[in-house]
């Protein structure tokens, strides 16, 4: 690419993930129980089995495996893996909390000029890898410019304020 635009694509917000399950029933009681997620009403259209839930911003479309048994089973808790993250307000409460659940879990901590955060990282039924992290310790700085914000309070919208927008070359 020659010149990176602002929003090529016009994105405005993560929607949802999907994910692949084993047993829908089992992975809804884990992100209603668990996370907090609420189920909301899929289309019934869908010819297959699933279900949808929704909190924090964003969906979760739960889909229903065909071969529930050739799943891969995910067993060792690695940082590094594919996962999605949630800030909290509460390391401790969070802790707590999967420790009452018996949710095994893997503690981490990150340090940045000063700054600490904190990061525990679970699996939910299926071996999908979570984070909760109190990542709005964090500031967000972009590589052009001077402006640092939390992940939370930034959009996309400030970002590409924030850089510069550089011009196609035109053929001359």
């Amino acid at each position: 690419m020659k010149g990176r635009m602002g929003n090529p694509l016009h994105l405005k917000s993560l929607n949802h993930i999907s994910l692949l399950c084993r047993s829908v029933k089992e992975s809804i009681d884990f992100y209603q129980d668990v996370l907090g997620f609420v189920p909301i009403r899929r289309p019934g259209s869908f010819n297959f089995d699933g279900a949808w839930l929704f909190g924090f911003g964003i969906g979760i479309h739960l889909l229903q495996s065909e071969d529930p048994e050739k799943m891969p089973k995910k067993r060792e808790i690695n940082p590094k893996d594919n996962h999605i993250s949630f800030q909290c307000e509460s390391m401790g409460a969070v802790e707590k909390k999967l420790k009452d659940l018996g949710i095994q879990h893997v503690r981490a901590l990150v340090e940045e000029g000063g700054i600490q955060v904190e990061q525990l990282f679970f699996h939910d039924p299926d071996g999908f890898m979570i984070e909760i992290c109190n990542c709005d310790n964090l500031p967000v700085i972009p590589l052009v410019g001077e402006i640092a914000r939390s992940c939370s309070s930034l959009n996309l919208q400030t970002m590409q304020q924030m850089q510069p927008v550089l011009q196609p070359e035109r053929a001359v």
